[in-house]
């Protein structure tokens, strides 16, 4: 406050703010959060968790000399509860654990380095990919969980790249050149004494992640181009120099944006996720490698699957069927190739034809007989041709509108292959029909729970294999929220009470 005006005819009497005085108090941790807050129940959760492959790293030994680790089941603990918050930066975290009641309340009131933080969280991928699964068998325990119901979905997210630092190949072998060239700098003794040695190493170590990423986005460069489908020339392919394995897509708010296609299978019964994968096509269309992380995770397959028409290929149907999973997803259109067909048939269709099962034959307008000649399968019909005698058609009155250009008609007759022709009549019954209504409220839900409440709008990670990572590291906050929200605060209400 600003001192008063001496020509003020009374000056008001009012206590100071003194900001330059040192204040000793004492902290009672073990307070600085309720009794129901949710970062006591991961800690919780944590413990009846085996964290064995987390501890198998660590060289320090109890009785021996050296300095003791800081405990991985801590680090766990402040990953999720980071992302519980919406929090996926490491120096974040680091920040908020001088101040936040619940990061305080975990870490004990210590400070740790977000150098720490962020090698724990991209180092045990093994140990983070069982800790995943052993969630699942939490919940599974909990009654949480059955595999009766499960939906599949994609989502964008955005990569930690932007649209600019995309580059064809002329530009990222010149980059590359004065990567290197800043590299052998580096050597130079006249240069390495303008600067401290800590400094000296960071300038190493950061121009030689540029040089390698440089190198990486010429080998994504070359498997861009052999990717099948591409409109552009091969000359005009480019990559990304900060995240080569980025690939731009179509997000639903913001546009084309490098991103990456994140793969969610989830539990109808609570909404767990019980599969994660990472796709760098914007289309991706597998179910049986998400059917297979399912079984490998908790021993059995799903009883039925719901997908969108994105994922309702022929080549799904059959290997859905092969596995016995009930399939349930929206019809797609023929390929265009059998829609062209139909625009172009003659005049003298199917319907002038007639089919006989007894002796394989057709017999056409004119009462003629049309013999078997092969049978086909294409685009997952099977086609049977038939063929008519060239002296029955010649004096034929109906041949200039049923074959004006071939001496004798050929008839192809085209049905769907049976698993294909009785998915399609599974769809069209009323009780499938309601069954696919569940699918948008249950996967599209999880979808903004991980962009809204957990904040993954965007990954914080570089490289398919980091940003895998951290999916792991969200959809497990998603299955442990679910766990305290359904399991922990109603237990813990009912002992409060």
């Amino acid at each position: 406050m600003t001192d008063q005006d001496p020509s003020l005819p009374h000056r008001p009497k009012v206590e100071r703010v003194d900001r330059r005085q040192l204040l000793l108090r004492t902290v009672d941790v073990e307070q600085l959060v309720p009794e129901d807050d949710p970062v006591r129940a991961i800690w919780e959760l944590s413990d009846r968790l085996n964290l064995d492959l987390f501890y198998k790293s660590i060289e320090s030994q109890e009785g021996e000399a050296g300095r003791e680790a800081i405990d991985p089941r801590l680090l766990i603990c402040l990953w999720v509860y980071a992302y519980s918050q919406g929090i996926g930066s490491a120096r974040e975290v680091s920040r908020l654990l001088e101040y936040h009641p619940g990061f305080q309340w975990l870490a004990g009131m210590r400070v740790i380095n977000h150098h720490t933080l962020s090698d724990f969280r991209i180092r045990y991928k093994e140990a983070l990919d069982d800790l995943f699964t052993q969630m699942l068998g939490v919940l599974s325990s909990e009654g949480l969980l059955s595999l009766e119901r499960v939906t599949h979905d994609g989502t964008k997210i955005k990569a930690s790249a932007s649209t600019g630092s995309f580059r064809q190949e002329g530009r990222l072998k010149e980059h590359l050149r004065l990567a290197q060239e800043q590299v052998n700098q580096m050597g130079d003794p006249r240069t390495a004494q303008e600067v401290t040695p800590k400094l000296r190493a960071a300038r190493q170590r950061a121009a030689k992640d540029k040089r390698a990423r440089l190198e990486q986005a010429l080998q994504e460069l070359e498997r861009v181009r052999k990717q099948p489908g591409r409109r552009c020339p091969p000359e005009e392919a480019k990559v990304s120099t900060t995240d080569p394995e980025a690939r731009v897509m179509k997000n639903s708010n913001d546009g084309y944006r490098p991103s990456y296609n994140l793969q969610l299978s989830t539990d109808a019964t609570a909404g767990a996720v019980v599969s994660v994968g990472v796709s760098q096509r914007a289309s991706d269309t597998d179910l049986v490698q998400a059917l297979e992380q399912i079984e490998a995770r908790l021993g059995k397959r799903p009883h039925q699957v719901l997908a969108d028409s994105e994922y309702t290929t022929n080549e799904n149907v059959i290997a859905l069927d092969q596995k016995k999973v009930n399939f349930i997803g929206s019809l797609r259109p023929p390929p265009l190739s059998l829609q062209r067909h139909a625009r172009h048939r003659p005049v003298f269709g199917s319907s002038a034809f007639a089919y006989e099962p007894l002796t394989n034959s057709v017999r056409c307008a004119n009462g003629k007989s049309l013999h078997h000649v092969t049978t086909y399968e294409k685009y997952f019909h099977r086609t049977s041709e038939y063929r008519a005698y060239i002296a029955d058609c010649r004096p034929c009155p109906y041949k200039s509108l049923c074959s004006p250009r071939a001496p004798s008609k050929i008839f192809k007759r085209s049905e769907l292959i049976p698993i294909i022709a009785a998915f399609r009549s599974r769809m069209q019954t009323e009780a499938a029909k309601e069954i696919f209504k569940q699918r948008g409220p249950i996967a599209e839900f999880t979808n903004a729970w991980l962009k809204e409440k957990l904040g993954l709008r965007q990954f914080h990670l570089r490289g398919r294999l980091k940003v895998g990572i951290e999916a792991l590291w969200a959809t497990l906050t998603l299955n442990m929220q679910i766990w305290i929200r359904r399991v922990w605060q109603p237990r813990w209400a009912i002992t409060a009470t």
